[in-house]
């Protein structure tokens, strides 16, 4: 019986943990980037875009499709350095819990 009460605890404190990491990584910004840095991306550690940069240079008609692939690229670099944030945030929250891995908990 204190094993379950424990563990009722415990699934508590998680469960406050991650409300406060869930407004904590509303917060943390990500920066992606692409074509040696002539577009840039900002987003939340959630995935929420926040900013877009483009150099001017980048702005003529026949080059649209290089701008378009290096805005694609730019948030591709941004998403996985915000799902990497997200694994860290993740593991320091239930480090010494034992799930198991690839256990995906709701944010």
């Amino acid at each position: 019986m204190r094993d379950i009460l424990g563990m009722m605890s415990k699934a508590k404190e998680l469960q406050s943990k991650m409300q406060d990491m869930q407004a904590e990584v509303a917060n943390i910004e990500v920066e992606g980037s692409s074509g040696a840095g002539l577009v840039k991306v900002v987003m939340t550690a959630k995935g929420d875009l926040r900013k877009l940069s483009i150099d001017p240079s980048l702005l003529k008609p026949e080059d649209v499709e290089i701008l378009e692939d290096l805005i694609t690229a730019a948030h591709a670099d941004a998403r996985a350095k915000a799902e990497r944030t997200m694994a860290e945030k993740m593991e320091a929250l239930t480090g010494g819990l034992g799930l198991p891995a690839g256990l995906k908990l709701p944010f």
